[in-house]
């Protein structure tokens, strides 16, 4: 049986996202966002139930899909880029360190939105830590982006790799220069990073705040803080 084309690919997703579009629901989807958020409405498990279908079919390979994927982008709907990056996660066999040159790309003209890049940093991204594709240091140049959603990428990427190293510290020190990110977005990241590393090390990452207290952004040390005792919490209180 004859592979699916890239245009095919992109022609099935958008066909799809058509049919079942709802106004209403994409209206009450634009609250989660502090970007703009255009789409179709549809719910999550439509986008992953057609995901699966797709995957089961076997009508594609990965770089169908990382062909098909920044026509997907460029066209700014926000379940057509859900689908794309799902679709990858789901070809995670066939990822090479090309595909993560290709995913680094994507930043310059797409994944506006915490929910696309946490779908990046939550699944495929640590793939490639996880199959020692890559190492952490190939994400030094991420660390220097001028997108703040690539930022962001990095910290939440190595929730998974310290959950499953259980050493914190190494990956601490690679994100340290975030602590004095200028954007929300990567704070927000910084913060949820740090207070995962809390959990398995507590002792260390309780040093290294201490060290960030009057320097770094609130917000991180607030999220990073955030499963600790009242008391504890206040050591990382700035003092004015």
């Amino acid at each position: 049986m004859e592979k699916m084309s890239p245009s095919e690919l992109v022609q099935e997703i958008r066909s799809y996202c058509v049919a079942n579009a709802d106004a209403e629901r994409l209206q009450k989807s634009q609250r989660y966002f502090k970007e703009e958020f255009v789409g179709y409405g549809l719910t999550a498990p439509q986008v992953y139930s057609k995901v699966k279908e797709m995957l089961k079919s076997g009508d594609f390979d990965l770089p169908t899909v990382l062909n098909a994927a920044p026509i997907l982008m460029k066209n700014g709907m926000y379940e057509e880029i859900s689908m794309a990056l799902l679709l990858i996660d789901g070809l995670w066999k066939q990822f090479t360190p090309e595909t993560f040159q290709s995913i680094g790309s994507w930043f310059s003209f797409s994944i506006h939105n915490w929910a696309h890049a946490d779908t990046l940093g939550m699944f495929l991204l640590p793939r490639f830590l996880d199959k020692k594709i890559v190492v952490m240091d190939d994400f030094t140049s991420w660390l220097g982006s001028p997108f703040k959603f690539q930022r962001r990428c990095v910290p939440v990427t190595l929730i998974k790799h310290i959950k499953k190293t259980r050493q914190v510290m190494p990956s601490i020190l690679f994100v340290e220069k975030l602590m004095l990110d200028s954007e929300r977005e990567v704070h927000q990241g910084m913060g949820w990073f740090l207070r995962e590393a809390w959990k398995i090390s507590p002792s260390e990452v309780e040093l290294f705040l201490e060290k960030w207290k009057g320097n770094s952004p609130r917000l991180i040390i607030q999220y990073a803080c955030e499963k600790m005792t009242p008391e504890n919490k206040l050591r990382f209180k700035r003092v004015k």
